[in-house]
């Protein structure tokens, strides 16, 4: 009951917060995109060198007044600030405009790794990259990136923390460490499979109930959504993220400029890329990463940052409208 009355809390402060978002005039939500990336950055600095330890990991930052997630910030202050970069660059790109947004890219990727956080790192990488391969991109930069990638993957597996590493290892095999690395898989899909086609119904889950299923409020909250509500909730999930995907890109491809069309695209498909690496650990996909379900998942910081997303692309929207009109 008391994570209930605490996530009405969280929605009520980040609904509130995508009102706002979604009533600044676009030319000063453009404006704000360098200070709000300036702030994130500081912030994250601060986070490695003060921040809160929490189960091994050092992600969050005690501001006295509020306590944040100052990587949850940069899933959204990097996609405006690219977007910002290449709308004032627009008419004179070339390769060092690329190689600029690159390293404002990846500077904050790593300092979220070194938290470590390889999930957020995930969402905030994808979340540039969208930006840069809508702003025209061409396949020479693609495979130039691609090269690259390839090369620096020995370094960054060195980078992992050693139970990142064996997560990745333990995914071909989860039964080879049933009780240890495995086990949230294991769990997780079991839980999903005994859900069957209509679930056992609310609150009737043996997984989840009986405290099989680790986290089942936050990264592996699909898994008991699966058991609970079987195949009939878990498609009508994957449907209303498909519309708010399809809608936001919608309104990303008719907004009225090059910083809305390819900040609103990029926090669309960043969105989607939230969902897709949540469901995909939890069914055994892909590595367990540590990224909540958008929207569904227990916790604030989240919640803000994906709310404030849909406010900017409500933001975008009127404008649009206002623009025609």
């Amino acid at each position: 009951m008391n994570k209930v009355v605490a996530q009405t809390k969280h929605f009520g402060v980040a609904l509130i917060l995508m009102w706002a978002v979604a009533k600044i005039p676009l030319g000063y939500l453009s404006r704000l995109a360098l200070p709000v990336y300036i702030v994130a950055m500081v912030l994250l600095v601060l986070t490695a060198l003060i921040g809160d330890q929490a189960k091994g990991a050092q992600r969050w930052l005690d501001l006295q007044v509020i306590r944040i997630q100052p990587s949850e910030l940069m899933k959204i202050a990097l996609p405006l600030m690219l977007a910002w970069y290449f709308d004032r660059y627009e008419r004179v790109l070339n390769l060092k405009h690329y190689f600029i947004a690159a390293i404002l890219m990846v500077a904050p990727v790593i300092l979220i790794l070194k938290q470590p956080d390889l999930g957020t790192s995930i969402l905030v990488l994808a979340s540039g990259f969208f930006v840069l391969f809508f702003a025209g991109m061409s396949l020479r930069v693609l495979g130039f990136i691609a090269t690259i990638s390839v090369l620096v993957m020995p370094f960054a597996w060195s980078m992992l923390e050693p139970y990142q590493q064996t997560r990745v290892l333990t995914l071909l095999n989860p039964a080879s460490d049933p009780l240890g690395a495995g086990y949230h898989t294991i769990q997780s899909t079991i839980a999903i499979g005994s859900g069957g086609f209509w679930g056992k119904g609310w609150m009737e889950g043996t997984q989840s109930q009986l405290n099989f299923l680790p986290e089942g409020t936050t990264d592996f909250v699909f898994a008991v959504l699966g058991e609970e509500f079987g195949f009939i909730g878990v498609l009508i999930i994957f449907l209303a993220y498909l519309v708010l995907v399809w809608r936001g890109l919608q309104i990303a491809t008719r907004a009225p400029n090059v910083f809305s069309r390819l900040s609103g695209a990029s926090i669309t498909l960043t969105l989607f890329i939230y969902a897709f690496v949540n469901v995909g650990m939890v069914i055994g996909l892909l590595p367990i990463v540590g990224v909540p379900l958008p929207l569904i998942s227990f916790g604030g910081s989240s919640a803000v940052t994906v709310l404030i997303g849909i406010g900017i692309l409500m933001n975008f929207r009127a404008n649009r409208r206002l623009i025609q009109t």
